[in-house]
Order: structure tokens, then C-alpha cells, then sequence
């Protein structure tokens, strides 16, 4: 077998099991909060932000409007959330924070604490860890882009 075809020698692998074991840390947490890891994403947006734009979403989260859509529905459904769409283009959707979106902001402060607690790594590691992989996403988006 071909060194390069061996699982162990994957950068992708790696990524992608640690994003799944991440995403279940988070589990519990967001599940007494009636959320989903994406759902948590938007929300966390909205808390910075109070609105955005359907495509601003997107980029932010890197979710296309095809995913987005239905989450967001979803979300307006349980009032975390309105959508409504632009007097001046009405193909723009503006999604604002409702006040039930804003009461999860508080709960959800324990949430970072105890991912870094269970990771079990010093605040310089953690910041190097997030400046790599936000490297090689933006060097992966970048590609895609240019169809490379």
C-alpha cells in the first residue's frame, strides 16, 4: 500500500474526527439549552451582532443558503429568531434575535469554559491551535474559490 493512501497519514481524518468529538462535548450543554450545534453557530452571531443577512450567515459559518434555510425556519419556529426579507431587494433576508434568542446568551456563557476545560489546554495553545486551522480554512476556501 501506498504511504500517501495509509489512514494515519491523513491531515483530513484527523480534522474531521475531532470536529465530530467536539461537536459531542458540546452536546450535552446545548441540549439543556433545546439546541443544536448549528443552531448554537447562528445564535452566536446573532449575540455579536443582534442581525444579519441570510448570505452574511453563510459566509460567517461557511453553511450554504440550502442548509441555512431550513435551520433558520427552524429557528423562527421556536421564536429564537425573525426573518424578513428587504423593502429595497427582497432577496436579501434580514435575520434579527428575538428576545427568547437573546435569554439563551446567559446560559450559554458556561458553554467556551467548559470546552477549554475539556480539552485540557493552556489559553496559548488554544489560540495557536484556532490560528492554524483558521489558516488552512482560509487557504482551502480560497482554493475552492478559484476551482483549484
Amino acid at each position: 500500500m501506498k504511504e500517501n493512501l495509509k489512514l494515519e497519514n491523513q491531515l483530513c481524518f484527523p480534522i474531521y474526527a475531532l470536529s465530530r468529538q467536539i461537536t459531542a462535548l458540546y452536546r450535552p450543554y446545548l441540549d439543556k439549552l433545546g439546541l443544536t450545534y448549528p443552531q448554537y453557530l447562528v445564535l452566536m452571531v446573532l449575540w455579536e451582532h443582534n442581525s444579519a443577512t441570510v448570505k452574511r450567515l453563510g459566509e460567517l459559518l461557511f453553511l450554504d443558503s440550502g442548509t441555512l434555510t431550513p435551520l433558520l425556519k427552524r429557528m423562527e419556529a421556536n421564536r429564537l429568531l425573525k426573518r424578513n426579507r428587504s423593502d429595497e431587494d427582497e432577496r436579501v433576508v434580514e435575520i434579527s434575535i428575538t428576545e427568547k434568542g437573546k435569554s439563551l446568551e446567559k446560559e450559554a456563557e458556561v458553554i467556551p469554559p467548559m470546552m477549554k476545560q475539556h480539552l485540557d489546554m493552556t489559553d496559548q495553545e488554544l489560540e495557536q491551535m484556532r490560528e492554524q486551522i483558521n489558516k488552512i480554512l482560509a487557504v482551502t476556501c480560497n482554493n475552492i474559490r478559484q476551482g483549484k
